[in-house]
């Protein structure tokens, strides 16, 4: 009497739930084992898909099969051949494995007895047909969520910042908070170009905001986050991004100056921010003999700690940092605005801010200009197509720069418009912060220290053992001096005339976060 091992699949997690195909898989099989004489040694039961024969179920009974010296079954049964795989490849040399191991597959509503030829043709059919079916649905699925896509709705699992959703029958994703404005405040601080990315990712995760590097990153490049939906590329059809229904929650001019970041078509400035607090200078001074960058370190006395600024090299160069600082201390002095300055001030950066909104007027037609060029290029190039000047390659190759220029160019004129802020308010502000500049310095801590020194002296100091060498400075404050200066020279103080100062102020200078001050 011949023995067998049943094998039962079930192809969704919904079926092995209910259990009726499990069922009636196993009532057929023993059905027709006891109308043959078969006596069932064990039952497989599987509950995975059949694209492959990477199965548990089906890889442990292989295993068994292949350790066992003395052979308890002879048969394997199951009710049909796509219970056994849809991948007629992978089927073949599976029947192939089992025959060595003295197992004869079989399915007992498919009979086939392979030792006849012309049997291998209906078996090919049997194995084929699921695998087409497979491969018809799977096809149905792709051109569906392509065409949802081009639609301009997001399909998969929501990115952090949103939630899945379903409105009016149809799956979408919304904003959630706090995660959303973590996400803004993200791409506001990479926008800035002073820290690193994972810098900021490590603020977040001090936070409780857990992400990994890799992950950060391309949340940073996704496109999701400024409402639009990635199209991906398909045969003939090019990668292009569409409008999403669903709600941005940054603008596309920022996601792009995020993107020229990463790239590298804006340099990021790093600055050192770990320091102890008698040490808030280190990294900000130049060696006088070397030209070295001075580092800082601190020495234990009887009682206390000594700090010093010192130079690594040979030179020698090694000064007090209590010296050091509270000579910073004076040379900050001479950067506030005296009696008189404070007007002359506001009045140069009102003529500047008039300034900058007409070349504001003058970039955005720039921008426009650069669209209609790359338009013209792009009919051009359909013109020539036509006229078989240029292959469809060519074509297609001047197409798909034209369409990348245009996103960068429509991004940027997309979120043009004028600062959202109050010029008075930010000018009062400024001049409150500069008039009690050394107070400022003296009562932050060394992270504030830090900062108001960065955006001070955009380049090293260089301090001689008595005093600092004249530094360049931020324009505002170079403004400021050359007129405490002029003040100095004039007596009387009656009449004042500026007309010799510069009247050009970079715009660096004058943007609110220089305000901060």
């Amino acid at each position: 009497m011949k023995q067998a091992d049943l094998y039962v699949r079930v192809s969704t997690d919904e079926q092995a739930d209910k259990g009726y195909s499990i069922r009636s898989q196993e009532e057929v099989l023993r059905k027709y084992c006891s109308i043959q004489q078969i006596t069932v040694i064990n039952v497989i039961y599987e509950d995975y898909s059949a694209k492959t024969f990477n199965r548990p179920a089906w890889s442990k009974m292989l295993a068994a099969y292949k350790k066992e010296k003395r052979r308890t079954a002879d048969l394997l049964l199951f009710t049909k051949w796509d219970r056994f795989s849809r991948n007629a490849g992978d089927a073949y040399q599976m029947i192939n494995v089992l025959r060595k191991v003295g197992i004869e597959p079989q399915a007992v509503e498919q009979p086939l007895d392979l030792s006849i030829p012309e049997n291998k043709m209906m078996l090919a059919f049997y194995l084929a047909a699921p695998e087409v079916e497979n491969d018809r649905r799977a096809l149905n699925t792709f051109y569906g969520m392509r065409r949802a896509r081009k639609e301009g709705r997001y399909l998969t699992t929501a990115p952090y910042g949103y939630v899945n959703r379903t409105l009016d029958g149809k799956k979408s994703i919304i904003p959630r908070e706090p995660q959303a404005s973590i996400v803004k405040w993200a791409f506001e601080e990479m926008a800035k170009g002073i820290h690193h990315v994972d810098s900021i990712r490590q603020k977040l995760v001090s936070e409780d905001f857990q992400c990994s590097k890799s992950h950060f990153y391309h949340l940073l490049r996704n496109y999701t986050y400024c409402g639009k939906i990635v199209v991906p590329a398909y045969r003939d059809e090019p990668r292009r991004l569409v409008d999403g229904q669903h709600e941005a929650i940054i603008s596309e001019r920022l996601f792009q100056q995020v993107q020229d970041v990463l790239d590298g078509r804006q340099r990021i400035q790093l600055v050192k921010m770990t320091t102890v607090d008698s040490l808030p200078l280190r990294g900000f001074l130049i060696c006088p003999s070397c030209g070295k960058l001075l580092t800082g370190s601190g020495s234990k006395g009887r009682n206390n700690y000594y700090y010093y600024y010192h130079c690594e090299s040979s030179c020698g160069v090694r000064y007090k940092a209590q010296d050091v600082n509270s000579s910073f201390v004076t040379e900050l002095q001479r950067y506030v605005p005296r009696q008189g300055v404070a007007e002359v001030f506001r009045l140069v950066v009102k003529d500047l801010f008039t300034q900058q909104n007409g070349s504001q007027s003058g970039e955005r037609k720039e921008l426009l200009a650069k669209i209609q060029l790359e338009n013209d290029r792009l009919t051009k190039a359909r013109r020539l197509l036509l006229d078989d000047a240029i292959d469809t390659v060519d074509y297609k190759s001047i197409k798909d720069e034209c369409e990348r220029k245009l996103l960068t160019l429509e991004s940027k004129l997309t979120d043009f418009s004028k600062p959202a802020y109050d010029l008075e308010e930010c000018l009062d502000k400024a001049l409150i912060a500069l008039k009690s500049l050394q107070v400022r310095y003296l009562e932050g801590d060394t992270s504030k220290k830090r900062q108001l020194i960065g955006s001070m002296y955009p380049e090293k100091l260089c301090f001689d053992g008595n005093e600092y060498r004249t530094a360049k400075v931020n324009e505002a404050a170079r403004l400021i001096y050359l007129i405490n200066s002029k003040l100095d020279e004039t007596k009387k103080r009656t009449k004042l005339d500026f007309s010799s100062l510069s009247a050009s102020v970079a715009g660096t200078g004058l943007e609110p976060m220089t305000f901060g001050l």
